[in-house]
């Protein structure tokens, strides 16, 4: 299979789909990786380090003209979708609930798309989420240091224990894996910090990971309306079901913050958990509204683009060489769990979430590849 790794386009996306290492596995299992011109530069990687692991350098044209799989790190962008053609692979971060022309044009032009974000192990949890999540939780909390500052937009709150003065008081939602992210860089810097969850296995585990001074509370509305009366700083870790028309935390509940405090909303879902977050970007991070300060960069690993490329490309890699290996077909059929994201296949929806948001029509994926 003929691999195709373009540069990121988004506005401050510094990340690129695969490490020279990654294309030393797909050489050695018989593909051509094709890397398009400078696209690693922002991770810290040249042309030259791919072509010593067997890359062919090339422009975008010719990229996108001979790569049967697309293999990348953000969604398609519009400057990207002339490219498109019946057959063609994309395996990236599709969220595709979110980018409605994106999801038209790849099921006009009959791709076959395969979300990251997506794809589950046999537990139920997401690996191809899982290391951006833990960068994505440390990142946030690393902004939310930044912009709590006076000079940066925020009360001028050192989020930090100083000697003498209050030690401020930071709230996470969700114990998942950007969660605990969070609260790992919070509490070292001496924050209070509590974490709230609905599963309880998922603070359990959190007991056991985190100092015994962080504080584990059942999510339900009592607790949460004492957590925001209380806290300098709210952390979104939690992915909201894109269906729901409802709010974990409402624009009146705001109005329990401190005036000035901060969110960080980690999981940037436009009218999810949080009513009044929408993404933001790296040069235009911030907002006020109901005198809160909102960061809600929607692709905070992109700061730390050395490091996410390297985790990132250690999660996608295996599937990705299952994929070229067996070609696409095979590998969807025999791995069920590469294909929960599967999320376009010949122009049909296969992707329900997708489907129920944008009340569209879809089938799954086992119907489109005929598996009984």
């Amino acid at each position: 299979m003929i691999i195709g790794t373009p540069k990121e386009i988004k506005n401050n996306e510094y990340r690129v789909a695969i490490a020279p290492d990654g294309v030393k596995e797909f050489v050695k299992n018989g593909h051509e990786v094709l890397i398009e011109t400078e696209a690693g530069v922002g991770s810290g990687f040249s042309d030259g380090d791919y072509q010593k692991a067997g890359a062919q350098i090339v422009d975008k044209d010719e990229l996108f003209k001979r790569a049967e799989m697309i293999y990348k790190v953000k969604e398609m962008l519009p400057e990207e979708f002339k490219y498109l053609r019946e057959g063609m692979v994309i395996f990236t971060y599709i969220h595709s609930n979110a980018f409605r022309d994106q999801t038209d044009i790849l099921l006009e032009r009959k791709t076959v798309g395969i979300a990251y974000e997506d794809i589950q192990d046999k537990d139920g949890n997401f690996p191809l989420l899982k290391p951006m999540s833990e960068i994505a939780g440390k990142g946030g909390m690393l902004m939310g240091l930044q912009y709590a500052q006076k000079i940066n937009g925020g009360n001028g709150l050192m989020l930090a224990r100083v000697h003498g003065v209050r030690t401020s008081e930071i709230t996470i939602i969700g114990a998942g894996i950007a969660g605990i992210g969070a609260a790992e860089i919070a509490v070292n810097l001496g924050n209070k910090v509590t974490i709230l969850d609905i599963d309880l296995d998922k603070l359990e585990k959190a007991k056991h990971i985190l100092p015994p001074n962080v504080e584990l509370l059942y999510s339900n509305g009592k607790n949460l309306e004492e957590c925001l009366k209380r806290s300098d700083v709210l952390v979104n870790c939690i992915l909201w079901p894109k269906w729901r028309k409802d709010h974990m935390v409402s624009r009146d509940l705001l109005k329990l913050m401190k005036p000035g405090s901060l969110i960080l909303d980690v999981s940037c879902d436009e009218g999810g958990a949080i009513e009044t977050c929408r993404a933001t970007s790296h040069d235009d991070p911030i907002y006020i509204e109901e005198g809160i300060v909102h960061y809600c960069v929607d692709n905070i690993p992109a700061a730390f683009p050395q490091t996410s490329t390297y985790s990132l490309c250690n999660a996608t890699l295996p599937y990705a060489l299952q994929i070229a290996n067996k070609g696409y077909e095979r590998a969807l059929k025999e791995n069920k769990y590469l294909r929960k994201g599967l999320t376009c296949y010949f122009g049909e929806l296969t992707l329900e979430e997708t489907g129920r948001k944008q009340k569209r029509p879809y089938k799954s994926p086992e119907e489109v590849l005929n598996i009984k």
